[in-house]
């Protein structure tokens, strides 16, 4: 029962504490909605306070606006006018100026049509001195005009050969020294030792004696040992020598070593000889490659291809005039390098070129052609460049010149070939040169007389005054070198020499 009192009582605190609660609650909940209505009414009149300051100022803020648009219109109002102003001043002036033009038009047609009738006037004027002159003169126009223009072009032509006689004089002055200055340069440092022509070798024998074993039984021998080299035994009264004559320097240098093999050897007799033969053959051809290779080192040619080296070490037994072709051959391509660098042409091809410029006369003679030819042919089945190869056949001018590599190479054989001491003529074959140069010049018309001098580098060329005036003796000049470039055959070059003089002789008696 005391335990239900006690539950009893405390359920009743309980809710008499909740009630009190819910009372005190109540009443702060009631408080704060008052203070938060008082607070709203506050912010509400405070909004509405500043609504109306704001919309005060909005109309303020559009008064002003509204009084500077006003003022910048009529800103404006006033450029317009200004603006409206300005464009009919202007299309007033336009229109004085249009007017100013048309009267200028007017007075243009005018004066065209008064030009018109004075060109009119004219024309007849010149009409009738025309006819005027052709009567006074007793010819026409056309005549006139052609006897004119005849005198004209005898004047210009003669005032353009003294100008071009000018502009040669001072191009060949400044030309020829240049060229003196290069080529002086070039040849003195160059020396080369001077050879003669020989188409007959000499083997020494140890006696007379030995003449009869070379001869052998009924000749067979000597017929054996010409058979094997194909050249010409010579056995005469001569002492202590026998001759080897043959136009092949090859053939005759093979011959020469065999013999000398034989000779020294003492058995001579037709097996030894062909033995004797091959061996000197081969001698002869490794000679013949070691010239060839020794030659492209000297000259600073180095990478030729070796038949090429091989074919051009056979002109170390030919000669020209006199003069070693090998050598001709190395000291032509010292000269064309140094030609070359003096002119910033390129040296290479220059030394190339000079060097292998004779290889076509290191074939055999039974092979057709030139050897300018024959010789850039066999460089270029052996791949050699074809700059190289246009300065071969390009050097006697077989094939026209077109680089000036072409040009040196020409220079530098000239030079080699015709330098003093170089080459050596016969005296029959110097005299018939001389002759056919003075025959060309005197083939032309108006030569009186015709001289070659300076061993033929010259050739002086005097010509008939009343025939050959100065313009026709420069042509002949020049129809006379080119005659002679056409017609004949000769080292360096010629210089030709028109000789025009008209003499008065009076005698007081």
């Amino acid at each position: 029962m005391a335990i239900v009192i006690s539950v009893v009582i405390g359920a009743v605190a309980l809710a008499v504490g909740a009630l009190l609660g819910y009372a005190i609650k109540f009443r702060v909940s009631k408080g704060q909605v008052e203070g938060a209505e008082r607070s709203a009414a506050a912010i509400l009149e405070e909004a509405k306070a500043s609504e109306r300051e704001t919309v005060l100022a909005a109309k303020e803020e559009a008064i002003r606006l509204r009084s500077q648009a006003e003022a910048e219109l009529k800103g404006r109002l006033g450029n317009v006018q200004k603006q409206e102003q300005r464009v009919a001043s202007k299309e007033e002036s336009l229109d004085r100026k249009l007017e100013a033009q048309e009267r200028r038009t007017e007075e243009l047609e005018q004066r065209r049509d008064q030009v018109s009738e004075q060109k009119e006037q004219l024309e007849e004027l010149r009409q009738k001195q025309i006819k005027e002159t052709e009567r006074v003169a007793g010819l026409t126009a056309d005549e006139a005009r052609e006897l004119l223009l005849k005198e004209l072009d005898s004047e210009i032509r003669e005032d353009a050969t003294r100008r071009l006689r000018l502009i040669e004089a001072e191009t060949k002055e400044k030309a020829e020294e240049r060229a003196r200055e290069i080529l002086a340069s070039s040849m003195q440092r160059l020396t080369t030792d001077v050879v003669g022509e020989t188409t007959v070798s000499v083997v020494p024998i140890p006696s007379d004696e030995m003449k009869g074993r070379i001869i052998g039984r009924e000749g067979r021998n000597i017929r054996a040992l010409e058979a094997a080299t194909g050249v010409d035994l010579i056995i005469d009264d001569t002492p202590d020598m026998v001759a080897l004559a043959c136009f092949d320097p090859v053939r005759r240098e093979i011959a020469r070593v065999a013999l000398t093999r034989l000779v020294q050897d003492g058995r001579i007799h037709p097996t030894r000889v062909e033995e004797m033969v091959e061996k000197a053959r081969e001698e002869v051809e490794k000679t013949i490659i070691v010239a060839g290779e020794e030659a492209a080192i000297e000259a600073k040619c180095a990478g030729l291809h070796p038949e090429v080296l091989k074919t051009f070490g056979r002109l170390k037994y030919r000669t020209s005039y006199g003069q070693n072709q090998l050598q001709h051959a190395i000291e032509s391509a010292h000269i064309a390098g140094m030609l070359a660098s003096e002119i910033k042409a390129d040296v290479d091809i220059c030394r190339r070129g000079a060097l292998l410029h004779d290889l076509g006369k290191a074939l055999d003679h039974e092979v057709e052609g030139t050897h300018a030819l024959l010789g850039a042919e066999l460089a270029r089945s052996f791949k050699v460049p074809e700059k190289v190869v246009h300065c071969i056949e390009a050097h006697h001018d077989e094939v026209e010149p077109t680089t000036v590599e072409a040009v040196i190479v020409q220079i530098a054989d000239a030079i080699s070939g015709a330098r003093p001491g170089a080459r050596q003529e016969t005296l029959e074959f110097y005299i018939k040169r001389l002759e056919a140069l003075e025959g060309v010049a005197n083939g032309f018309e108006g030569v009186e007389k015709a001289f070659a001098i300076q061993a033929g580098r010259e050739i002086r060329v005097i010509v008939k005054p009343e025939t050959i005036d100065d313009i026709d003796a420069m042509r002949l000049a020049r129809d006379v070198s080119k005659k002679i470039e056409e017609s004949l055959d000769y080292p360096g070059q010629i210089k030709v020499t028109v000789v025009r003089e008209t003499r008065a002789v009076e005698y007081a008696r």
